[in-house]
């Protein structure tokens, strides 16, 4: 026979409380244990007094422990990044994610992420002294973009924070391990007295796809350690512990987001993750095990709650941060952003892989901007030269969506890829159908910076890239000071969607052990004073 040990409560009585009200702020006060009583035949809750054995004292129905933000998640992702938080802002291209959001994270104790992807060498430059200068200890990382089609970029971005020891790249969008990813990585490594391996330079891989997963979770792939060792780029002990380590410290996975995504969901992806990782671990052995974090869909409290549940070790906020104040992103837009609601998103051609056809997620209220650039692509594929279009169709283009001739815009590509990488320009005079296809990225990938510097009269080609996850903020935050854009600061909404997620925790743990609560209590509703 076993005898169960009854636990009582009790305390004073003065001090626990019975309405809602009353009890949605016991439960906010996330950093002390709640205890559900049974008082007189009611529920009721309080934050102080202690738990007894025996007959005195009043009937216990549940119990919670405290669980303040700085609790979710796993610990060590604030030891490896210096962070109070398992919270990050995930990377928004073309500066979207600016100097002015990572430093106002850091600050807060926040990891964050720089969107470098799509600026000129010279800006990201910028935005390293910048964010350098307001952080020197950190933390912060930058956005490290795959560039299939423009290799140099990619080499460029890598160049420059080894050049100024950036410790931390977000590697996004990668469809293959590339030179300077590995580069960046091993270039990193050293060795202590005691003879164990020190990574210097952190990857946080974004990925949505298994097969890129395990090439993450594997070591740097001997050949291209090979090549940088007879380059001279890394040293021979740097080779030697590049056997030892992943080529990434983390793995996001990357769900249904804005931007480049599958579309996946999320609560198939993470276990499958999850799975794929202790697998290789068991094979690899590596001292710190890879960590599983989530992102895409990550708007709301909930969201936050069901990633965790999931075993993600973080999550990762985007779309919701690109209507904050700190965003680089034009006034116009983020009003857009703040109304839309969750189906008001479409698949667009990707102006950084557009010949390839991957898509981007992106805004599509108030904005042609999908319509047109899926345009762009069907002539993409159905002519091999701009000369084939017919001239309806050309004249429209230059006259509605253009708002220039095809030539002129030429030119200026020119100009451009002479600067960034003057490979495309060999590939546009020698191919009709790739000068077409450069021709058409100038639209696409100027549509996003129009966006951002909010270009008067371009309003309905502005690209905004951005998944489901800002239709469901705006639906959680409707009614409260949140709803308004101009309310919107990064760190203030990182911080609400944290508090709510611990305080949805101690919800779900109390009524798993069979407390009902009504439904003003399960919602965590933001308040200014509450952050």
């Amino acid at each position: 026979m076993t005898s169960k040990l009854a636990l009582n409560w009790q305390g004073d009585e003065s001090q626990v409380y019975s309405s809602n009200a009353e009890i949605t702020r016991a439960l906010l006060e996330l950093e002390k244990p709640v205890f559900v009583i049974l008082k007189d035949g009611q529920t009721c809750v309080t934050t102080q007094g202690g738990l007894h054995p025996g007959d005195q004292g009043i009937e216990l129905l549940a119990f919670a422990s405290p669980l303040t933000p700085d609790l979710l998640g796993d610990p060590g992702f604030g030891a490896t990044y210096g962070t109070r938080y398992a919270y990050y802002t995930g990377a928004m291209a073309n500066g979207i994610a600016s100097a002015d959001l990572v430093t106002a994270m850091g600050k807060e104790g926040f990891l964050s992420s720089f969107g470098a992807g799509g600026l000129a060498p010279a800006r990201v430059e910028s935005a390293i002294q910048q964010v350098q200068g307001a952080l020197p200890g950190g933390p912060y990382a930058f956005n490290l973009l795959n560039s299939p089609n423009e290799p140099a970029l990619e080499e460029r971005a890598v160049d420059l924070y080894l050049k100024y020891n950036v410790p931390v790249v977000e590697a996004s969008a990668y469809i293959a391990l590339t030179a300077p990813l590995v580069l960046y990585r091993v270039s990193g490594l050293s060795r202590t007295a005691k003879g164990e391996v020190v990574i210097s330079h952190r990857v946080i891989a974004k990925l949505s796809r298994l097969e890129m997963a395990q090439k993450f979770l594997e070591p740097a792939p001997a050949e291209f350690v090979a090549q940088l060792l007879d380059q001279k780029k890394i040293t021979p002990e740097q080779a030697e512990l590049a056997r030892q380590v992943p080529m990434a410290d983390d793995i996001t996975v990357e769900a249904d987001s804005g931007g480049h995504t599958d579309n996946r969901p999320l609560v198939c992806m993470i276990p499958a993750f999850l799975s794929l990782r202790d697998e290789m671990q068991d094979k690899y052995r590596y001292a710190q095990p890879v960590r599983i974090g989530a992102a895409g869909g990550i708007g709301t409290p909930s969201a936050a709650l069901a990633a965790y549940t999931l075993g993600a070790a973080y999550v990762v906020t985007g779309s919701v941060n690109q209507s904050c104040v700190e965003a680089g992103t034009s006034e116009h837009t983020r009003n857009l952003l703040s109304q839309m609601e969750m189906p008001d998103v479409a698949m667009a051609p990707a102006s950084d892989m557009f010949e390839m056809g991957v898509k981007v997620q992106v805004l599509k209220r108030g904005t042609m901007f999908p319509m047109r650039a899926q345009k762009l692509y069907e002539l993409y594929t159905r002519y091999n030269a701009w000369e084939e279009v017919p001239l309806a169709e050309r004249e429209k283009l230059e006259k509605t969506v253009f708002k220039r001739d095809f030539e002129s815009i030429w030119e200026d590509t020119v100009k451009f890829f002479m600067e960034r990488d003057p490979r495309q320009v060999e590939r546009g005079n020698s191919n009709p159908r790739d000068k077409m296809a450069l021709v058409f990225r100038w639209y696409l990938g100027l549509s996003s910076r129009w966006s951002n510097s909010g270009e008067k009269g371009r309003e309905m080609d502005y690209q905004a890239w951005c998944g489901p996850a800002m239709g469901a903020f705006n639906n959680w935050v409707k009614g409260t000071y949140l709803e308004s854009p101009q309310n919107r600061h990064v760190v203030d909404v990182a911080k609400h969607i944290l508090r709510g997620c611990a305080y949805l925790t101690r919800v779900r743990m109390l009524e798993a052990q069979g407390v009902a609560f009504p439904p003003e209590v399960q919602r965590y509703i933001p308040a200014q004073e509450g952050v």
